[in-house]
Parts: C-alpha cells; sequence; structure tokens
C-alpha cells in the first residue's frame, strides 16, 4: 500500500512538470510571436520582458496551487491578462486545452490549432513538450 501511494505521488510530480513543461512552451511561442511584431503599435502589444515576468508568474502559481492556478489563467484573473499576454495550458495525454482565457478553446485539441494562413502552429506547441 505504502508503494502504491509513492507512485501515484511520482505520478502527480511528473503530471506537474509536464504542465510546466506546456506552459514554457506556451509562453515561448507567445514571446515569439511578439517578438515578430515587435515594431508594430508598441502599446498594444507586451514585451519580451513582460512575457517572461508573467511566464515566471505563471510557474509560481501552478507549483503553489495548479486548481487555483488554472482558474486564474482562464478568467485573466492575478495578472495573467496583460494585452496580448496570457498563459494557456493543455494536457498532454489528450491534447485538450484546459487553461485559456478564450473561453471557446477549452476543451479544444491544441493539435488542431491553426493561425490565419493555415499554419499548424498547435501541433508544433504540442510536439515542443
Amino acid at each position: 500500500m505504502f508503494n502504491g501511494h509513492i507512485g501515484m505521488a511520482r505520478n502527480f510530480m511528473e503530471e506537474n512538470i509536464i504542465m510546466v513543461r506546456k506552459l514554457v512552451v506556451g509562453a515561448l511561442a507567445s514571446l515569439a510571436m511578439m517578438l515578430s511584431t515587435a515594431a508594430f503599435a508598441q502599446a498594444q502589444f507586451g514585451t519580451a520582458t513582460e512575457a517572461k515576468a508573467m511566464l515566471e508568474k505563471a510557474v509560481a502559481a501552478v507549483k503553489a496551487d495548479k486548481s487555483k492556478a488554472l482558474a486564474m489563467f482562464n478568467n485573466g484573473e492575478g495578472g495573467f491578462k496583460d494585452r496580448d499576454l496570457q498563459p494557456f495550458c493543455f494536457n498532454i495525454s489528450d491534447g485538450k486545452i484546459v487553461a485559456t482565457t478564450v473561453p471557446n478553446l477549452l476543451g479544444t485539441d491544441i493539435r488542431t490549432l491553426k493561425d490565419k494562413n493555415g499554419k499548424e502552429f498547435g501541433k508544433e506547441g504540442y510536439q515542443g513538450q
């Protein structure tokens, strides 16, 4: 019975590490998009420094209380929605988005997401885990 608890704790820790990894990938993708458009309407978009700060804050929030962090991400609360900057998370097992400030994307398989030009950025994000 004791070994079962250790296994469950190990699985929980591995899932949290994977979620943090996904969060990092999502934030880095947002950062890359920001950098490519930095000169355009700077006041409308967050900076690379701001994106990195939000990423660090998001990782700390997930480590402290995963459920509370996901709720804050979904609601854009606690400073987790700033212009074009916001974290999002998805399950590694099925690719389903579990945290985003865009409610109609909740439950969507990230691997199906495409940009306005048809580029499958969701597959890249999922594979970058």
